[in-house]
C-alpha cells in the first residue's frame, strides 16, 4: 500500500513533494465569493474545488501544489472542500457561469473568470499568464 499512499497524498515524510506547502485560503461562505469578486480587480483570485471523498481530487491538488511556486502578494488561493460547502459549491458555479466539476480550478480576474480546468488539465494551466 505505500505506492498507493504515496500516490494520493497520504505519505507525508520530510521531503516528499507532497509537502509542499500551498497559502490555501479557506472558502466557507457565500459572502466570500463578494470579497473574491472584489479583490479580483486588484489581483488574481483562484478557486480549486476539492473532493475531499475523491482520490484523483487529492493527486490533482497534490500535483497542482507541487508544479506551481506561489507568491501570496500576486495571487489569492481559495479551497472549497465541496462536500463540506456544497451551497457555496453550486454557487460559484452559478454566479461565474461554469458548470461544476471536481476538481475544477478557476481563476478569477476583474469580476469574471478568465481561466478554468478540471481534472488532469488543472496541472497543465499556466497560471503565471494570469498574474
Amino acid at each position: 500500500m505505500g505506492l498507493f499512499d504515496s500516490m494520493f497524498g497520504r505519505n507525508n515524510e520530510a521531503g516528499n513533494k507532497e509537502s509542499k506547502s500551498v497559502p490555501w485560503i479557506p472558502l466557507v461562505s457565500l459572502d466570500q465569493l463578494e470579497d473574491i469578486i472584489a479583490a479580483s480587480n486588484q489581483k488574481t483570485q483562484v478557486i480549486f474545488k476539492h473532493s475531499t471523498s475523491c482520490g484523483i481530487s487529492r493527486m490533482v491538488m497534490n500535483m497542482f501544489g507541487s508544479s506551481h511556486d506561489f507568491e501570496a502578494t500576486k495571487i489569492d488561493l481559495h479551497y472549497l472542500d465541496l462536500h463540506a460547502y456544497r451551497a457555496v459549491s453550486n454557487e460559484v458555479a452559478h454566479r461565474f457561469g461554469v458548470m461544476h466539476q471536481s476538481p475544477q480550478l478557476l481563476v478569477i480576474r476583474n469580476g469574471v473568470v478568465v481561466g478554468h480546468a478540471s481534472h488532469g488539465a488543472i496541472t497543465a494551466m499556466e497560471l503565471e499568464r494570469y498574474l
